[in-house]
């Protein structure tokens, strides 16, 4: 069997940092699993994070009425994507992709939306055709790991900053979902910077525990696209609809009903 492959795309300044340790950790432990490790440290790259026509070598199609997604699809086609070309072979390659980050405003630091925004072109990780669960990532699993600044409590359904599931349904349902990746249950490290320093040791050692079988764990679970119309509004299936009627959950965020408890944190709920 192939050694599996793993891209990290990691987002800290500071190599004292406890994602740091974290990106570490994971290098240590799948490397010594066999995996090959590829980080991209998108810091010390100096990795630009604007989608711009810049990103495009040559004219562009419409320079009057310029369209990141079209220009960018067209420039992957024909070729003319300039310096992030290389991360999209990275992640071509990967069977595994972790994001390693500090929670900026309840979301990723700009640098990584920057490469979001401009690695995960149309064409190359989507199309209208193929999305979410037909996803052209759909071989793929992909996972956030992630320091916050509150501790959980805050988090909480009751908690001031609100329930973390709905927090993290952008990031693992509009970013990772839709491209076709398998979303695996995410890794929380909860106010690192405000406990003392045994407590953030014994999360380092569980993160190291899980990642001796992170690759066998079965993803979260999304309601698949047969389940929609498919008529342009994508809306659920009235068989759908029916099937679920007396479920208190049924498919999560759809037919009006609560979320299901930890349906983003994971597997199999």
């Amino acid at each position: 069997m192939a050694a599996k492959k793993v891209l990290i795309v990691y987002a800290h300044q500071s190599t004292g940092s406890f994602n740091a340790a974290a990106k570490d950790a994971a290098v240590e432990v799948l490397a010594g699993q066999g995996c090959k490790v590829a980080v991209s440290d998108l810091y010390a790259m100096k990795f630009k994070a604007t989608a711009t026509a810049k990103n495009i070598t040559g004219e562009v199609k419409n320079a009057d009425h310029f369209r990141y997604a079209e220009e960018t699809k067209l420039a992957w086609e024909e070729g003319k994507l300039c310096d992030f070309t290389e991360e999209q072979r990275k992640l071509t390659e990967a069977d595994l992709i972790i994001f390693q980050f500090p929670m900026y405003w309840f979301t990723v630091p700009a640098i990584m939306k920057g490469w979001i925004d401009r690695v995960l072109t149309l064409g190359y990780a989507y199309s209208e055709e193929k999305r979410y669960s037909q996803g052209i990532f759909k071989d793929k699993k992909a996972m956030l790991s992630f320091t916050t600044g509150s501790h959980e409590s805050m988090f909480s359904a009751d908690g001031i900053n609100g329930d973390t599931n709905v927090t993290l349904w952008p990031l693992q349902n509009g970013i990772l979902h839709y491209c076709g990746f398998q979303v695996m249950a995410p890794q929380l490290f909860w106010a690192p910077s405000h406990i003392p320093s045994e407590e953030r040791s014994t999360m380092l050692e569980g993160w190291r525990t899980r990642l001796q079988g992170v690759l066998g764990e079965k993803p979260l679970s999304f309601t698949p696209m047969d389940c929609f119309d498919g008529e342009k509004v994508f809306q659920l299936k009235p068989e759908v609809h029916e099937r679920n009627a007396t479920k208190e959950y049924a498919v999560g965020t759809h037919l009006g009903k609560a979320l299901p408890p930890n349906n983003q944190m994971k597997a199999g709920v």
